[in-house]
């Protein structure tokens, strides 16, 4: 899934009224023969996309799409197909129903699916507990009046949940399509009363009551837009990224860091299920994260400090680790390698989030000797040799055009295939381990810590395991 540009500005993008609308809606189905099912396709794939960019199915998995007998009930039903295939669990209520073909053939591939279809009675009359995200699909840009039953009180329903206390429950998150159902078409939340969405999907362009629309997402669905239309009603709108089928406009989302967490689940980490030896519970660890998949498992945090005890950390990859320790290479004129010159104590991190587990270790670093070094150099891709000769770790240059000259120099210079000599500045360090701590999240932040410690038991060093309070 393609990721989203930066926002757009919503002063720069226009508005439609109620007869534009309509106007371009009747062009698009006259003249240029876009039919009301390829228009509904499009228009529930972005949904169901847009949805997906904000609210991921790991936490947002119960949905429930509310449609009406309308082209944006179409349109919401499409969108419940589609965020089953993206992994949601969805439910449709659809209270009235559209006789024609193209709508019984809708219900039908919901069924195919095995989406359940709720009626109104069914539905609990406090929403707020058994969904995550509300689809509110239920009217357009062409409703005008007051809605019917049983809409009018489907309405209501939603209108209550901003009602709730929150600090006690959270509510679940509101999407309305194109025109949050209720409000003016032009003029908005007139009584200020009306339904308040999480998140508006606007199609083709914003209608005028968009305006009014506070909450934090705002996306444009409508990339099929031909020129022609968009020149004839002076349309502004924005690039879309990608092969994304929609965009996100408007001001960009408040975050409150304070609240970004996660719930962790995760087995118990006990003294007696881990290895003995650390070494071999790093290994245990570290083959469950490569068969998982995770992208550069032996990506590793170093910290380092100098004589001053002032601190660094960077990234960088673990290349060996045995029972001497762990080992990577850098250029001996780095920081981190005056760092360690200075004060040869380092730490390493591993973070395998997908996992919920970490491990710390501590030790003491010594350089590796020149034939390691010199043996790992020339494993190694020609291109990244030719780099290790070019840079100047951590030193100021005036442009990154330096690099990328002096690379091309020497890549002209060895591209008769000789062996490429390894820098005197450039080679391996290995920590060897002094304590090692392996975490796992738990839930309420009640994590597993289990710390190795070497003791001196009968003139041999053996490992202590120790567990620490989270």
């Amino acid at each position: 899934m393609s990721s989203l540009p930066s926002l757009q500005n919503s002063h720069s993008i226009s508005y439609l009224s109620q007869r534009e609308a309509a106007e371009i809606d009747e062009t698009l189905m006259g003249p240029f023969r876009f039919s009301v099912d390829h228009l509904m396709g499009l228009a529930g794939l972005s949904i169901a996309t847009s949805i997906a960019e904000v609210y991921k199915p790991s936490e947002f998995n119960r949905v429930l799409a509310i449609c009406g007998p309308g082209n944006t009930g179409g349109d919401g039903l499409v969108a419940a197909q589609y965020l089953h295939h993206f992994g949601y669990k969805p439910f449709v209520c659809y209270p009235e129903r559209t006789p024609e073909p193209l709508y019984t053939g809708l219900v039908t591939q919901l069924e195919t699916l095995s989406v359940p279809l709720v009626s109104v009675e069914d539905l609990p009359l406090d929403l707020s507990k058994d969904y995550d995200i509300l689809v509110d699909a239920m009217f357009g840009f062409s409703f005008d009046g007051t809605a019917r039953p049983p809409f009018d009180d489907l309405i209501q329903r939603l209108v209550r949940l901003h009602s709730y206390d929150q600090t006690v429950q959270k509510h679940p998150v509101i999407v309305s399509i194109d025109i949050p159902s209720g409000w003016h078409v032009e003029e908005g939340d007139t009584g200020g009363e009306g339904i308040k969405p999480d998140m508006l999907v606007s199609l083709i362009a914003p209608k005028l009551c968009a305006k009014k629309f506070s909450g934090p997402h705002h996306f444009l669905s409508g990339r099929f837009v031909p020129p022609v239309i968009a020149d004839k009603y002076k349309l502004q709108l924005p690039p879309y990224p990608g092969t994304s089928t929609c965009v996100r406009i408007g001001k960009p989302a408040q975050i409150d860091i304070s609240t970004l967490r996660a719930n962790y689940i995760s087995p118990e980490l006990l003294e007696e299920q881990v290895e003995s030896d650390p070494i071999d519970q790093f290994w245990k660890w570290f083959r469950v994260a490569v068969a998982a998949g995770l992208k550069l498992p032996n990506a590793m945090a170093l910290s380092t400090a100098s004589k001053d005890g002032k601190i660094s950390s960077r990234m960088v990859s673990m290349k060996t680790v045995d029972k001497n320790g762990f080992v990577w290479y850098t250029n001996y004129e780095s920081r981190k390698a005056n760092d360690l010159s200075e004060n040869p104590r380092a730490a390493l991190l591993f973070y395998w989030g997908g996992l919920n587990w970490q491990v710390r270790v501590e030790g003491y670093v010594i350089k590796l000797s020149e034939e390691e070094s010199e043996e790992y150099f020339h494993s190694r891709d020609r291109g990244c040799q030719i780099g290790s000769l070019v840079s100047k770790q951590s030193s100021v240059i005036p442009g990154r055009h330096v690099l990328h000259q002096q690379y091309k120099e020497l890549e002209d210079k060895f591209s008769d295939g000789r062996l490429i000599p390894k820098p005197k500045h450039w080679g391996g360090y290995r920590l060897r381990p002094e304590i090692f701590e392996f975490w796992q999240a738990q839930t309420f932040r009640l994590h597993d810590r289990l710390q190795y410690s070497p003791q001196e038991v009968n003139g041999k060093r053996v490992w202590i395991i120790n567990r620490l309070a989270a």
